[in-house]
């Protein structure tokens, strides 16, 4: 339904679904693996009745900011992205958008997203300036340093120190353990994704942590997972959440499991779809947070 009525736009302007495609709306999961994490930091952060208005204004805030990183990780991958199977018909790299336009783009969403910040306080505003950097930074990693996936995990990680500053105008020292967390999370299911693709990469010349960490790849991913919910463990001992919180991180847990067994033949559909079950795995632990503070305040 959600995808029928996208394309649907395309009846109100003809080239409408070349600039859905390049934003990524067709393909939410990164809107969901950004969501989830800085939901559960807005939450925890209010301890449990986080702003309404902070809600609003982080839900809008990650879509459009992943869609700007969308925008310009195909800038600088458009000379590339033609040479890899499953991204050669993307707007920018089949030429179906122009770069000009794509600027344009990313500056009216980059300007979106920081006049939402205008409504939060002077230390996320200043925190938002980190937040763009490190995004426009990313797409042009995997050309220098097997370690674009880290960069990736700073920038998805970024929300959960903003949602601290917007909710209480302060960053507690255990916020940084969900950000560690984040970061490790996020390295671990990019590196997924970097296996679909590590072929393509080796042929021209791209790096990523899929190709670094070599046939270690499932060992090293498991273990990044296994230091995220260690992470998650100690700050919600920090933060005082209950047992709901901990089935989430079972439940994530038995995520992580999956995806190791699937990965198995390390066939690259199945790291791709590996990939893109950590999105269940985020979504656990958001909905642990959530019964965890709603259980107690109804009580």
């Amino acid at each position: 339904m959600y995808l029928k009525l996208l394309q649907s736009s395309n009846r109100l302007h003809p080239r409408a679904w070349d600039f859905i495609q390049l934003v990524r709306l067709d393909k939410p999961i990164g809107i969901f693996l950004l969501m989830w994490p800085t939901l559960m930091a807005l939450w925890i952060a209010g301890d449990g009745t986080p702003s309404v208005g902070h809600v609003l204004i982080f839900s809008l805030g990650v879509i459009l900011m992943r869609s700007a990183g969308c925008v310009i990780n195909d800038f600088a991958d458009r000379n590339f992205d033609g040479h890899v199977e499953r991204t050669r018909a993307r707007p920018l790299a089949s030429g179906k958008v122009r770069v000009r336009e794509a600027w344009v783009l990313f500056a009216v969403l980059v300007g979106l997203s920081f006049l939402l910040v205008l409504l939060t306080n002077a230390a996320t505003i200043w925190l938002s300036f980190g937040a763009l950097a490190v995004a426009a930074l990313y797409p042009f990693m995997k050309r220098y340093t097997y370690y674009p996936q880290v960069v990736l995990g700073a920038a998805y990680s970024w929300g959960i120190l903003m949602a601290f500053t917007a909710e209480t105008g302060s960053l507690p020292a255990a916020a940084w353990l969900l950000y560690l967390a984040n970061v490790l999370w996020t390295v671990a299911y990019d590196s997924y994704y970097a296996m679909a693709d590590r072929e393509d990469d080796l042929k021209i010349g791209l790096k990523s942590t899929a190709i670094l960490f070599g046939d270690a790849d499932r060992i090293i991913i498991a273990s990044l997972q296994g230091m995220t919910l260690l992470c998650l463990a100690l700050a919600s001992v920090r933060f005082g959440l209950g047992p709901w919180f901990w089935l989430g991180l079972g439940v994530a847990a038995l995520c992580f499991a999956w995806e190791f067994h699937s990965t198995r033949r390390r066939e690259p559909l199945q790291c791709f779809k590996a990939f893109l079950h950590n999105h269940w795995a985020g979504l656990a632990i958001l909905i642990g947070t959530l019964l965890d503070y709603g259980l107690r305040t109804s009580v």
